[in-house]
């Protein structure tokens, strides 16, 4: 469910009409709704609220928007991050240190530093090799690091390939063989304090059979580490959960997740930790755009629009489906390319789909946006960097201004010696 509707004829975000965000902000433009948002945050708490210790970190790759954040914290909401600026993010938005999860296969020496400067909660652990650099530097600062070690079970997620992150080929973890091994070699090492393990299969997970098969098998590494002598307190399950990107799509729910979870881990006695972040943010948000005109094709004609592959790259990287609707919808439809300004051909979000009719000056809307958007935005061919607006009620604001092509050509500059 989102707050994205008709209203006397009219696309609203909330009680908001987007032609008056369109207008007084630009397009393209990233538009999220606060209720959208807490709604979903609580709709996940509560799916979770059978099992008797849980903490929640919102995956701040999906979303990293300041305000976003603040307003999950808000929530009780941690912050799961993959780099020191998701972190320094966080923390401005109001999420407590020992909330934050920092995940991900690259952390460099400067970054575990910072990390363990800020005090944050965990780290989990993607090798043996990251283990032992970390224990080096928390124990030359008089430092334990809180750590759970992220294993790769080899399931794959029945995913994209490119957001699949579970299959023995993938980058992240260490193997599920060796797991047990490294975490009580890890678990040794003054400046560390292992304390749990960590999966995560992949991301717009549509079936949550593989989540049980790596759940199981995470359950089994657990029960071997504990007979080997060693603590197992926390259990990271990750996240990935999807969400409906075609109007009429189903999928697993959040309740349907949870019941998941206390089934497989009814016995576990451990605090369990999970990363949402699609689920919670992906149809908070809409990109608005307007049409720049209409163009005759071999076969369909091309609504090209001005919202570009820079803007929202999840279709030109993964295929992936938006569904775009007018903003001031007729009864009409045509059967279309919608097409970006870009000079690739890659530019594209849809070949050969009905849609409303729409002409040259029309503003329309790609849904399901507020997920893996603006964050993978970029400035390509010299564009704009685009804007984000959060709604709340009839009351709306600029939480990320439009940084214009001047001000990214300010920082650069031409040396003596070519001139």
């Amino acid at each position: 469910m989102d707050h994205f509707e008709l209203k006397n004829g009219v696309l609203h975000a909330e009680d908001v009409p987007l032609e008056v965000i369109a207008r007084e902000v630009g397009t393209p433009v990233y538009v999220y709704s606060r209720a959208t948002l807490t709604r979903h945050a609580r709709v996940f708490r509560e799916a979770l609220a059978a099992l008797p210790s849980v903490h929640i970190a919102f995956a701040v790759k999906s979303n990293p928007n300041l305000a976003v954040l603040h307003l999950l914290a808000s929530e009780g909401y941690g912050a799961d991050v993959v780099s020191e600026g998701e972190m320094r993010r966080a923390l401005a938005a109001g999420v407590p240190a020992g909330d934050i999860v920092f995940s991900g296969v690259g952390k460099s020496k400067r970054e575990l530093t910072a990390a363990l400067e800020a005090g944050i909660g965990q780290f989990n652990l993607e090798s043996e090799e990251e283990g032992v650099e970390l224990a080096e530097i928390a124990a030359a600062m008089g430092k334990a690091a809180s750590c759970a070690l992220r294993v790769n079970p080899n399931v794959d997620a029945k995913t994209h390939a490119k957001i699949s992150t579970g299959k023995a080929e993938n980058k992240f973890g260490v193997t599920y063989d060796v797991a047990a091994g490294i975490y009580a070699r890890l678990a040794e090492l003054p400046g560390l304090d292992m304390r749990g393990l960590a999966v995560h299969i992949g991301s717009q997970i549509s079936d949550l059979e593989p989540s049980r098969q790596a759940f199981i098998k995470m359950g089994t590494l657990m029960e071997t580490i504990r007979a080997q002598g060693h603590e197992v307190t926390h259990m990271d399950l990750g996240g990935g959960l999807g969400v409906p990107y075609k109007a009429g799509e189903s999928l697993p729910t959040p309740e349907d997740y949870g019941k998941l979870v206390a089934e497989v881990a009814k016995d576990w006695g451990v605090t369990l930790m999970f990363e949402p972040g699609r689920v919670i943010t992906g149809n908070s948000g809409v990109l608005v755009t307007e049409v720049i005109r209409v163009k005759q094709g071999a076969v369909n004609p091309f609504v090209v629009v001005d919202a570009a592959m820079n803007d929202l790259a999840r279709p030109a990287m993964y295929d992936a489906w938006h569904d775009f609707a007018a903003v001031r919808p007729s009864d009409e439809k045509m059967v279309a390319n919608i097409v970006g300004p870009i000079c690739e051909s890659s530019d594209t979000f849809a070949e050969g789909r009905e849609i409303d009719a729409v002409k040259a000056g029309d503003l329309a809307v790609f849904r399901t946006a507020g997920a893996y958007g603006a964050t993978m935005a970029n400035t390509y061919n010299s564009r704009a960097l685009v804007p984000e607006v959060m709604v709340d009620g009839d009351k709306w604001a600029l939480v990320a201004s439009r940084i214009e092509p001047e001000t990214i050509l300010a920082a650069e500059r031409v040396p003596e010696w070519l001139k």
